[in-house]
């Protein structure tokens, strides 16, 4: 409101049905034209179709703008027209349209319409500073701080979290896609950090171009014969990934970052979801929901992406093999086993050499750690390893995964 405010606009309030409200507001403003940023997702796209139809019969047009992409799908079509399912492909076409010049904002006038309180909000602090400002001080501390430069070689490693935090500013339009690439020095050359993050941005849009194309997969697999996968009920396993209590602490610790910041590291994300996945033969969908639920950062477009892309059955050409063995990650990604630590606190005191194989502390260990296995800290659920024959079978049962 402050912000908008400076520009000569107040924020306007109002909730209700979009199909009421947005006539009701615009009939108040005596507006010809609603101007909206442009939608993806198949929820938001019937949602704002119908808001045109409302519109319309009052004799007001509903206007699409970009704004939330660096590109749209009707740019990059591709050789076939119907844009790209490979991701390499669509990123060298996605590069060569360059990043656009900055627009300064303009200032505006307008009638003064009646806002609906804010007392409605959740109170206390909220979980990170929101705002055009927050966003841009978020991009201005990730380049001073050196985590754009040393992107590539630390953007996994989940104890050292040296992200952007931008997934949130993103999504809810506080920056965009433009604004990243010229706070990195694009259209220039980027040092390989920097690059490497600006393909992030590119994964962002290649999975809003393929949602916007594929909107069935919003709902199912992208390739048809994964659709009829296997998958178990498990309803104890579920409720024991979704309170980070499998007895996996690398999962684990993901799943609770999640439950108290709304938000998780990328590459716990992929942890947790393959465990889910190709440990638990729990659909995939289920986790994506659930992830939608708990995420402040929650994208249809990147978090089913992301979710067909662990489970293979998106975009991939063959990925269905891909299972994340949980030990072994934690140990790459969290040699120390700080992240551990931090959110799971009963194992705070195991030494590092286990902190991700808990299950093989001695009992005297287990003492000396203040730790009793299956007690103040669960046993795995599950064997890794045995779990993995077993996924790999129901893939290969659908008869299009080579035997």
């Amino acid at each position: 409101d402050a912000e908008l405010r400076a520009h000569g606009v107040p924020l306007v309030v109002r909730t209700g049905d979009p199909t009421r409200v947005v006539p009701q507001v615009a009939h108040e403003a005596n507006a010809g034209r609603v101007h909206i940023t442009r939608e993806v997702s198949p929820l938001g796209r019937a949602r704002d179709k119908r808001v045109a139809a409302a519109l319309s019969s009052g004799g007001r047009e509903l206007v699409e703008f970009r704004g939330s992409l660096l590109t749209e799908p009707e740019e990059l079509a591709g050789s076939s027209g119907a844009g790209y399912l490979v991701f390499t492909p669509f990123s060298r076409a996605w590069e060569s349209i360059g990043v656009p010049a900055r627009i300064d904002a303009p200032t505006m006038s307008g009638p003064t319409l009646p806002s609906e309180s804010l007392d409605g909000l959740v109170t206390g602090d909220p979980r990170l500073p929101a705002g055009p400002d927050a966003a841009r001080a978020a991009i201005v501390s990730f380049i001073r701080s050196g985590h754009a430069d040393g992107y590539a070689e630390a953007r996994n490693a989940v104890d050292d979290d040296a992200t952007s935090h931008l997934s949130t500013y993103l999504r809810l339009g506080m920056i965009s896609p433009a604004q990243v690439g010229r706070a990195l020095g694009a259209p220039g050359a980027l040092s390989p950090g920097r690059a490497a993050f600006w393909r992030q941005i590119c994964w962002r849009d290649f999975y809003h171009h393929h949602l916007r194309r594929h909107p069935e997969v919003a709902r199912m697999a992208l390739r048809p014969a994964f659709r009829n996968i296997e998958w178990d009920d498990a309803p104890a396993d579920f409720a024991a990934w979704k309170a980070g209590e499998t007895g996996f602490p690398i999962v684990d610790a993901g799943m609770r970052q999640m439950a108290s910041l709304g938000w998780m590291h990328n590459r716990a994300r992929m942890i947790t979801a393959s465990f889910l996945v190709k440990d638990m033969l729990i659909d995939w969908r289920r986790g994506e929901t659930f992830f939608m639920q708990q995420l402040v950062d929650g994208c249809p477009a990147n978090n089913n992406g992301g979710w067909q892309w662990v489970a293979g059955t998106g975009t991939d050409a063959a990925p269905y093999f891909r299972v994340f063995n949980p030990t072994l990650q934690g140990q790459k990604f969290d040699p120390s086993g700080d992240y551990v630590r931090r959110w799971i606190p009963e194992l705070r005191d195991v030494p590092s050499t286990l902190i991700h194989e808990p299950w093989r502390l001695t009992l005297e260990e287990q003492r000396a750690a203040g730790c009793r296995l299956g007690s103040d800290y669960p046993l795995p659920r599950l064997d890794h390893a045995a779990q993995r024959r077993e996924v790999l079978a129901r893939y290969k049962a659908t008869g299009e995964a080579p035997g």
